[in-house]
């Protein structure tokens, strides 16, 4: 019987993408909120002969291969074709998205000129205002209703043969995890590479829980069931966290004390052992192009500007006939002011190796990781520092289950 899937889960390396479920079959696995908080995927029948094999085939949580075929490759930021600053030039996308709406942007400019039928995006539950639920976006508008961060879990890849066998092209936005999957279900199914031109990410600090979520809500004094629309960002850079009763009154909090203090305290832990916080599989990642000083953004509110990176040539072209179109504006950036930007990110990923060593000698079930140049950080990362992040990983892995 196997067993797999269930190891993966009980091990904490599981992301909670649903890429096992579209490859396995939704008629055996299904995806469903633990206890938690968490999206997991649950047995619904007996497994497959084959299972365990197209499991380990798909999941990015339980391996992560990288080859960046001949591409520059910078050991913290990943395969590197450009590397820019910019914003989408209407305003309202702008506006709408979690920084420079650069994504937004490039999701409608596919949409509007037919490159794709649809693009399939993650967005705000239509039953449940903290909770995510991913479905195509056709149009502008729904593009826009879809834009700003979603600090709670989703599993944007589990009705994937829906859409595969639709035979429909589309472009896909996920975290880093989800597109990581992807490029492996690529790799099995040719269906993905035909469908699929473009795949957008974003650098991502990690997926909160649902409990998260609520523990949000706690902090402003709204109940659950009183909310009608929830936002984490968005509405400006950074954006408020914002919650709307059904009467229509509001209660919001800052980005710095919604993320800062209360949502990055519920992280699921394979992103505590995650290389790839920065998108490297994607065709364009964005990320937030913060201002700041020595090293710590500031957070104070200002129109949004997007990091954008280009890893791939494809990626490059698209961007190339945005700008050419007048779509976004775009800056280049020297690589080494990356690190100014995304400080947290710089770190995490040089901090992968040793945490992985405290979970081995914790007889955990570890992750596979290759050609992420995870030996070439350490080796260049402070001693002390290292096993600092080592003793915090080794004394904070519990004995039972993780998750």
């Amino acid at each position: 019987m196997a067993e797999l899937v269930k190891a993966i889960v009980e091990g904490g390396l599981c992301q909670g993408c649903g890429a096992c479920v579209a490859a396995v079959g939704a008629d055996r696995l299904i995806m469903q909120m633990d206890a938690n908080g968490y999206a997991r995927p649950a047995r619904i029948a007996p497994p497959r002969a084959d299972e365990d094999d197209v499991v380990a085939a798909v999941c990015s949580g339980y391996s992560l291969d990288q080859d960046a075929d001949g591409q520059t490759y910078d050991d913290t930021w990943g395969p590197l074709v450009s590397v820019q600053t910019g914003y989408a030039t209407d305003p309202e996308v702008r506006y709408q998205g979690s920084s420079g709406g650069v994504i937004s942007a490039v999701a409608i400019h596919l949409i509007k000129t037919g490159a794709v039928d649809f693009v399939l995006q993650t967005h705000a539950s239509s039953k449940d205002p903290v909770g995510n639920e991913t479905s195509p976006s056709l149009d502008r508008t729904a593009v826009i209703a879809s834009a700003g961060s979603r600090y709670t879990p989703s599993s944007p890849l589990a009705d994937l043969e829906t859409h595969l066998t639709s035979g429909r092209r589309f472009a896909f936005v996920g975290r880093p995890c989800d597109v990581a999957a992807l490029r492996r279900m690529a790799l099995r199914d040719p269906r993905v590479d035909a469908q699929v031109p473009i795949m957008l990410s974003f650098f991502c600090a990690g997926v909160p829980s649902r409990q998260g979520a609520l523990a949000v809500l706690d902090a402003l004094g709204v109940g659950h069931s009183d909310v009608r629309e929830f936002a984490y960002r968005g509405r400006g850079w950074p954006g408020l966290a914002r919650a709307v009763r059904h009467d229509g009154t509001e209660a919001s909090m800052d980005y710095n004390s919604s993320w800062g203090t209360i949502l990055n305290r519920h992280l699921q832990f394979r992103c505590k052992i995650c290389p790839d916080g920065t998108g490297e599989f994607a065709d364009i990642v964005c990320a937030d192009a913060w201002y700041g000083k020595d090293g710590y953004p500031e957070f104070e509110e200002r129109d949004g500007r997007s990091l954008v990176i280009a890893r791939t040539a494809r990626g490059r072209s698209l961007l190339d006939v945005l700008e050419s179109e007048g779509v976004v504006h775009l800056d280049d950036l020297p690589t080494d002011e990356i690190q100014q930007m995304q400080p947290y990110q710089f770190d995490r990923k040089r901090a992968v190796l040793s945490r992985v060593v405290a979970l081995c000698l914790k007889g955990r079930r570890v992750p596979r990781f290759s050609g992420l140049k995870l030996k070439q950080l350490t080796m260049k990362s402070p001693p002390v520092w290292l096993a600092r992040n080592f003793w915090g990983s080794y004394r904070r892995i519990p004995k039972g289950a993780l998750r």
